[in-house]
């Protein structure tokens, strides 16, 4: 049975990364790789071609070819929502990769555009929204909802009947506690973490127990950065 072929978009580590799981883990064979022109500096990468985005549905057209767009939380996800959005335009069906090595239950509900890395555990009666990222070895409990564009770090513990609003970053080892705790719109959610409570649209929470840091999530620099005061 031939291969689904994929275009991966991006040239930098997390395409990298989305590279090697789809090429050995996945019913995928990727074609070529694409990016903005003004970031190509080299145009093969693992002995593919790399294109500019402006050009890619003239070389590889949507009827094809499908596409990934893996990119990190840059910008609360924003980045890869607009990236996500752009493909979308062009008409590409955007792929889901889920680990082999993943736990998940028949029937899961899930968008597009999601990854779900090793050892991640996803329980029944949970909803995976589009354009979600979920990192190796995190736990996401029975009957949760993590909504459009968010970014689930490695070892994160969502505890049953969570609910994660658009556009979140959950950091790595974080826990959020059982009992339908919403994380609202645009909140980070520091390393190591420890949520019990609903939390309020764009706050930064680090610590355990929880505290607000000072900044809001909007005021960060594009790359964010934990330990904030």
């Amino acid at each position: 049975m031939d291969k689904i072929k994929v275009i991966v978009f991006g040239n930098g580590e997390m395409a990298s990364a989305n590279y090697g799981y789809l090429s050995q883990d996945s019913p995928f064979e990727v074609a070529a790789f694409t990016a903005d022109r003004a970031y190509i500096k080299e145009t093969k990468l693992y002995g593919l071609p790399v294109v500019p985005f402006e050009d890619i549905k003239s070389l590889y057209p949507p009827d094809e070819y499908k596409m990934s767009v893996l990119i990190s939380y840059r910008k609360l996800n924003r980045v890869r929502a607009e990236k996500y959005r752009q493909a979308k335009q062009k008409g590409y069906q955007l792929i889901n990769y889920i680990s082999s090595k993943a736990s998940t239950f028949p029937g899961l509900n899930i968008g597009d555009n999601c990854f779900i890395w090793e050892n991640a555990s996803i329980g029944p009666f949970t909803t995976i929204g589009n354009n979600v990222f979920i990192g190796p070895g995190s736990v996401i409990g029975h009957h949760s909802i993590i909504k459009d564009h968010c970014f689930v770090s490695p070892h994160a513990v969502l505890l049953g009947s969570t609910t994660i609003e658009p556009y979140c970053l959950i950091g790595a080892n974080s826990t959020i506690r059982d009992g339908g705790i919403v994380i609202a719109r645009e909140c980070i959610i520091g390393a190591g973490t420890l949520i019990s409570k609903n939390t309020r649209e764009k706050e930064v929470y680090t610590g355990n127990p929880a505290k607000l840091a000072k900044r809001k999530s909007d005021q960060l620099s594009a790359w964010l950065t934990w330990g904030m005061k």
